[in-house]
């Protein structure tokens, strides 16, 4: 059957053969964007359709297809509805690493719509599974808890709420019974606008609290708030406001459960009303506050009714019994992991620049780590502990002495190479740092930041050169090509810019590119530029002429993440969320071989500069070195506790750079 994508139709499936639909007349596409077969709608919306798809280029793989052809009166509210469309793209594009999440396979405009592509969640909803199972008890309560306050401590890491927690937005997978958060349309960026001035209001009714509903306000105690009235009504089967008195200010959901004749425990009544909470403040600030709360309720037996609610009186064994930490959480878990908590030697400040911050160096700031016994002759020199929050990017100079970090913090950091000291902390990005490239003489550095900018750093002395402006959204990777005067980057915006260095403009732009762009690249004879982005693709570009040379075919089943090209220009090697690597013939486009062994996304590589060894991270936490020309595993490094975001590998060879979720940068010697 053949589905018609006309959101008006009414009865939209079709014969396989039908050219229009035989019931509005639309012309039929059979193979969307070719390579979607769609379905049949399984879901609509004020914003429009949802498909269940298969797609031709993962084996026919399900998928879901959003399209957006919504149902708003007025430019105001066409333009809104618009910005929440993207906006969901934007947020699993960022979140979608993680496994609890669902995984943003596309976006893309096709015949004046957009669609959102995403991976297909097999499972139930809890609304649906409380239907068909009944009420859910207090052990089943606190599975939700411990499997979902874990994944918001995520989000709200990335400074995203979510803003509409409700049973109907929680699957739990088939495949592995974890709780699956979905449908991030309204899902808001935590910031001083968004929780300083009224915002529209959004949520669903019952479910948001009374600063999102009255006010459009959101924070991350709102989405603690959702989650608690989802369990209520899980336990009761009534709608939370019904289970509020108005007059008496209180919340009525513990009479309801004794007259329906369940029983929780009085701990975690006690952590469900602190959850709900009216006001902000008396609520929990954050996931890792109830987090702790749970940790200590979960060492005690669950509520006497055990025969009646399916309760046991064992102490469960899960990852929220173990040291809370202030790190984000893996990408590979919906836990927090353990890290070091050894802090970064707080350094004295000195102004080089306005706008620009450089502290003084600090000689304690790495430490020396036990050698790494998992690879023959391979070990950690050193862990550096001086970021807060998730590393992004790092990078080796190309004179070997230093290693420059940046991540989510904000900041940029710069690190001795031999010694493991701190050399400099660059502030001048409002947003998290993503990508680093460092020019070919080792003086200056290039970073490319969530604020939408790139800043051009003197690294003799810390000053901020220059900051070049131009792309609408987060600048996801930079590089510097020729004799350094020259500067490649790719964005979410779906464009890839020609930088010229001496005068701050963009000499070309790159546009014609259906996905938002994660990774650029720059052939050593500066005749052709590599981007890989949303869409899956790896496009080669002219230089010269700005036109589109070649789309590599059968390319990646998910987003490419990273690029790199030999240094004696044959050859191009790209990574992928899809956990693979391909080696692919720079002059035809054939793909030479796929390196595989990483059990999660590949995030980074980096190629030595004889082109023979291969680096590559990945959200599997592990490290591995490659031959290029056999596709051999040499090496797997594994001392990183949380997924790896980025790699670099020294001139010389004896050195690799590690940037990871855990807010660690590692140097490593190799042999």
């Amino acid at each position: 059957m053949t589905c018609c994508l006309n959101p008006e139709c009414q009865q939209p499936q079709n014969a396989d053969d039908a050219e229009f639909c035989l019931s509005c007349g639309a012309k039929l596409i059979p193979i969307l964007r070719g390579r979607y077969r769609v379905m049949r709608a399984i879901g609509q919306g004020g914003f429009g359709k949802t498909y269940l798809a298969l797609d031709s280029d993962r084996l026919n793989a399900r998928c879901v297809i959003k399209q957006f052809s919504p149902q708003v009166k007025g430019t105001k509210s066409l333009d809104k509805a618009v910005q929440l469309f993207q906006q969901e793209a934007e947020r699993l594009n960022e979140l979608g690493e993680h496994p609890q999440i669902p995984t943003l396979l596309a976006y893309f405009e096709h015949e004046q719509r957009l669609y959102l592509v995403q991976q297909f969640v097999e499972g139930q909803t809890l609304l649906q599974e409380t239907i068909q199972h009944g009420y859910f008890g207090e052990r089943r309560i606190r599975e939700v808890l411990v499997g979902l306050l874990p994944l918001l401590k995520f989000v709200h890491d990335h400074h995203v709420i979510h803003r509409d927690i409700t049973p109907s937005n929680i699957i739990r997978r088939a495949s592995d019974q974890k709780l699956v958060l979905i449908d991030f349309g309204v899902a808001k960026l935590l910031s001083a606008e968004a929780t300083g001035q009224p915002g529209t209001r959004i949520g669903t009714e019952g479910y948001a609290p009374m600063e999102q509903l009255r006010g459009g306000k959101a924070y991350p105690a709102s989405d603690i708030y959702s989650l608690a009235a989802t369990c209520i009504f899980l336990m009761t089967h009534v709608k939370p406001d019904d289970l509020y008195d108005p007059m008496e200010g209180r919340w009525l959901w513990r009479d309801r459960l004794r007259q329906q004749g369940g029983n929780i425990s009085n701990v975690i009544a006690q952590i469900l009303d602190k959850m709900l909470k009216d006001l902000v403040s008396e609520r929990y600030p954050s996931a890792d506050a109830v987090m702790r709360d749970l940790r200590s309720a979960l060492s005690r037996p669950t509520a006497a009714s055990a025969s009646s609610l399916g309760i046991a009186s064992s102490q469960p064994s899960h990852p929220l019994f173990s040291k809370p930490t202030s790190s984000p959480p893996s990408a590979q878990s919906g836990n927090a992991p353990l890290s070091p908590s050894t802090p970064a030697t707080p350094s004295g400040q000195f102004r080089s620049q306005p706008g620009a911050a450089v502290s003084k160096p600090n000689v304690s700031a790495g430490r020396l780590s036990a050698p790494h016994s998992g690879s023959q002759g391979n070990r950690c020199l050193y862990s550096f502990t001086g970021h807060s929050r998730w590393v992004m990017a790092v990078c080796i100079s190309p004179d070997s002495q230093s290693v420059i970090s940046g991540g989510l913090d904000d900041a940029i950091r710069i690190w001795n190479l031999e010694t493991g000291s701190l050399m400099q902390t660059l502030k001048s990005h409002t947003k998290p740092v993503n990508c680093l490239s460092i020019s070919p003489d080792s003086r200056m550095l290039a970073s490319g930041s969530d604020d939408h900018t790139i800043k051009l750093w003197n690294l003799t002395n810390g000053s901020l050169l220059h900051t070049l402006t131009g792309h609408s959204d987060n600048v996801k990777s930079v590089a510097f090509y020729g004799v350094g005067h020259l500067l490649a980057s790719g964005g979410e915006d779906r464009t890839a810019r020609i930088w010229q260095l001496a005068t701050g403009e963009a000499l070309r732009i790159f546009s014609n590119t259906a996905g938002m762009i994660r990774a650029v690249a720059v052939s050593p004879d500066s005749q052709i530029l590599a981007s890989g982005g949303l869409d899956n693709q790896v496009k080669l570009w002219s230089l010269k002429t700005g036109e589109l040379i070649r789309t590599l075919p059968k390319s990646h089943f998910s987003a490419v993440n990273a690029i790199s090209i030999s240094p004696n220009n044959k050859t191009l090697i790209s990574a992928s969320r899809d956990k693979t690597i391909k080696i692919w013939n720079l002059a035809t486009g054939e793909v030479i071989r796929t390196l595989t062994g990483h059990t999660d996304s590949v995030n980074s590589i980096a190629l030595s500069t004889d082109g023979k060894t291969l680096v590559s991270g990945s959200s599997d936490t592990k490290i591995k070195l490659w031959n290029v020309e056999t596709g051999d595993l040499k090496a797997t490094l594994s001392d990183h506790i949380s997924g790896v975001n980025a790699v670099s590998i020294s001139s010389n060879g004896y050195r690799i750079a590690s940037g990871s979720s855990d807010n660690m940068v590692k140097v490593w010697q190799i042999r």
